[in-house]
């Protein structure tokens, strides 16, 4: 994809490109430094109606279709993603403005997604057990269910859409895609790939627009049977209200609060990587970000002196610049809020040891870009370690031993993703079974999940689904127990037993 920035581009609907009903549009600019990246339809209610009208007709066929075949198009799918790496990487720099590494690595991931549910075609299990009667045989098999609307965020701009589309389309549903206003050009290209890789009209369709016009109306269709939804979770229990009547699968990926622990017998150079890393990759807009850090007394001082000195040296940029270690927060509003915390930290009598100040000087003017900030002797109550940012922000606890850690850890709404540096085993099997997250990390940071496991937390992070594994497939279902008597007689379950009737 050329990176024209005067371009128009349309919503995909039962296989053609079309404008908005309205003929309204909005502009997407890239937050690096404001250039355009082109035009995308403001779409409406009426739009949804026709593209859900297109995916409810289109799932009378696909649903028939043979999964090993439907599995065969997200192969060649996966396939075009990777010869396309390049440019969806490019543009990922622009239009969401992460660093390159960071870009391709998201890229990656909806590769290994595509491969990996491409293999669902072929299992798709199910289970067969023995019957409590003679001549009876008995299984389970997973069923589609019908139209999916997929609402996505800015963050992973291809990922997420992956996580919630393949599993999806593999299992025989068709799906009505919304991403993000901030990122429709790479939603845009996710679909043309998809068409391209041979996927039937009407199979996946885009609606570009807001989410009062767009994802509302899609949340509230009578004919979406499914809303898989990753965001805010304010937004997140709106929707689940929405769809409540019509008792509609929902699917929430929702907040993180994600604490590293360091004790002091941990590897501090490891630790610290590790904790570079999660708190600031992607300028720490990642649900897994390490917003909290929880250090041993013994060693608090050195991490924090470690942590500030290599925060210090870390270079803002544009994405497309390999120098730049940090990249710009997604908008003007963002930058507000990571803002607004900073101030927050230090009403409250946190230490700011680095960073709290929106970034300027060497073209930075020109985008939203933030100082990466780390706050110490944070209490645990503080907002700031009970808050989601989403931001360059993190902040440093301090704790006496790993019971307070874990409570620490687990003192908040959200269980997304944890992390423990020990040289224990028996503090990290511990920390394994007592840390209340959906993810935990051994002497690694708080990102980094692959697609063959499930993806998600517990608590106020979402509503007990999982994305990606086979645990991705539950929301995207539903299961059908089948029951064949071949004895040739009427016979009934829990009454006629091998023995005779029951007295």
């Amino acid at each position: 994809m050329t990176l024209v920035g005067t371009k128009t581009f349309q919503n995909y609907i039962d296989g053609e490109w079309v404008d908005a009903a309205s003929g309204d549009t909005f502009e997407s600019t890239s937050p690096a430094d404001g250039s355009a990246i082109g035009a995308f339809p403001k779409s409406g209610p009426e739009d949804v109606d026709r593209a859900v009208a297109a995916a409810k007709t289109a799932h009378e066929e696909w649903r028939l279709v043979p999964a090993p075949k439907r599995g065969e198009i997200l192969f060649r799918f996966a396939q075009l993603l990777a010869e396309h790496k390049d440019d969806l990487t490019e543009l990922m720099t622009h239009e969401m403005g992460k660093v390159r590494a960071e870009a391709a690595g998201d890229v990656q991931e909806a590769i290994d997604m595509a491969y990996y549910m491409g293999g669902e075609g072929r299992r798709l299990f199910g289970q067969t057990t023995p019957s409590e009667l003679r001549d009876k045989f008995q299984m389970s098999v997973r069923m589609p269910v019908g139209v999916v609307g997929a609402i996505t965020p800015w963050n992973f701009p291809i990922a997420i859409p992956s996580w919630k589309t393949l599993p999806a389309i593999v299992s025989g549903n068709t799906v009505v895609f919304k991403p993000a206003t901030d990122t429709p050009a790479l939603g845009e290209r996710y679909v043309e790939l998809f068409a391209e890789a041979g996927l039937p009209r009407g199979v996946l369709n885009i609606v570009h627009g807001g989410g009062s016009s767009v994802g509302q109306r899609l949340v509230e269709h009578p004919d979406v049977p499914i809303i898989t939804f990753t965001g805010s979770r304010e937004t997140g229990v709106a929707v689940t209200k929405a769809a409540a009547d019509g008792l509609k699968h929902v699917h929430l990926e929702l907040g993180g609060k994600n604490a590293i622990i360091v004790m002091d017998d941990a590897d501090l150079e490891l630790a610290v990587d590790g904790i570079v890393w999660s708190a600031f990759g992607t300028s720490g807009q990642r649900c897994t970000a390490a917003s909290r850090v929880i250090v041993h007394e013994r060693v608090y001082d050195e991490v924090a002196s470690r942590i500030v000195s290599r925060v210090e040296q870390m270079r803002l940029g544009p994405g497309w610049e390999d120098e730049t270690d940090i990249g710009p927060v997604i908008n003007r509003s963002a930058l507000e809020k990571i803002h607004s915390y900073t101030e927050i930290g230090t009403r409250e009598g946190a230490n700011l040891l680095t960073g709290g100040e929106v970034a300027s000087g060497n073209g930075l003017d020109k985008g939203f870009y933030y100082r990466p900030t780390v706050f110490g002797d944070v209490e645990a109550g503080m907002r700031i370690a009970q808050e989601e940012i989403f931001g360059p922000t993190t902040a440093l606890i301090r704790v006496r031993d790993l019971d307070q850690a874990i409570a620490v850890s687990n003192g908040v709404k959200y269980g997304l993703s944890s992390s423990i540096f020990t040289d224990d085993v028996n503090k990290a099997f511990r920390a394994m079974r007592d840390l209340d997250t959906g993810i935990t990390y051994i002497n690694a940071g708080t990102i980094g999940a692959e697609v063959h496991l499930p993806f998600g937390g517990t608590k106020e992070t979402g509503n007990g689904h999982r994305e990606a594994g086979q645990a991705a497939l539950d929301v995207f279902t539903e299961w059908k127990s089948i029951y064949v008597d071949y004895s040739g007689k009427l016979q009934r379950a829990q009454i006629d037993t091998l023995e005779g009737p029951s007295s």
